[in-house]
């Protein structure tokens, strides 16, 4: 599987490249700005997910987001933005364009991860999470396992899209804010059923949320939504 990691800051970049490959195994591409990830992108490379750097010269981060979401053959691609700026309007600019996630610099893997967590094999260690069945779940909320499998790609996405917001508050020192945004996901994972990730999410303090802390914990509750989809496409009835 493809990824793309596009940073001017050859140092920066290959941080990023080898904290994706200490995540599993992937054919990383390299991209030296965001001009020449577009002239890669049009001559057609199509990763399955792209890391781009907010700021450099010739095209930037955003302007290749925008590039992106307005290329039907490009748009579904996820694109995660990376950058130092902790700043609120610069993580919601962000988001709102489209980006999938925003990553504060400098990065941890566990961050990485969070992002790659689609696409790293669930079921091959023998992963296993404390959640309610499917099927449990789907009664409760009285859905069938379409609509389930709708409800957890779109916490996924709440989920990624929350890490970069949830590093930058925590920067600014955004204790109450931060913890708010925590408790919406753990409300996320107590409706979903996943309630060994609740838990997880529900561990920390009042005041005492931290980064380092934090973001393993983010990249577990992906592990257990990814995993929890698996199993409900694996019992869903043929169509």
């Amino acid at each position: 599987m493809k990824v793309l990691v596009v940073d001017d800051d050859v140092v920066s970049r290959m941080v990023l490249m080898h904290l994706i490959d200490s995540c599993g195994t992937f054919d990383i591409v390299e991209a030296e700005d965001g001009a020449d990830a577009w002239e890669q992108l049009e001559n057609g490379l199509r990763p399955a997910i792209c890391f781009c750097d907010l700021r450099m010269p010739r095209l930037s981060g955003m302007e290749l987001l925008r590039r992106v979401k307005g290329d039907a053959a490009l748009s579904a691609m996820p694109l995660v933005l990376v950058s130092s700026a902790t700043d609120r309007d610069t993580v919601q600019h962000a988001t709102q364009s489209g980006a999938a996630g925003y990553i504060v610099k400098p990065f941890q893997a566990d961050q990485v991860r969070l992002h790659l967590g689609a696409y790293l094999d669930q079921d091959g260690d023998g992963y296993a999470h404390l959640a309610e069945a499917p099927r449990e779940t789907e009664q409760r909320l009285g859905i069938n396992g379409a609509r389930l499998l709708v409800y957890l790609a779109g916490f996924q996405s709440q989920l990624t899209a929350a890490s970069g917001a949830l590093d930058a508050l925590m920067a600014r020192g955004e204790q109450d804010e931060a913890r708010a945004t925590v408790d919406r996901l753990q409300l996320g994972c107590a409706t979903l059923g996943l309630n060994g990730a609740a838990a997880a999410l529900g561990s920390f303090a009042p005041g005492a949320l931290r980064s380092e802390a934090l973001q393993p914990v983010l990249a577990d509750v992906v592990r257990a939504v990814v995993h929890q989809a698996a199993l409900v496409r694996r019992h869903a009835p043929p169509v």
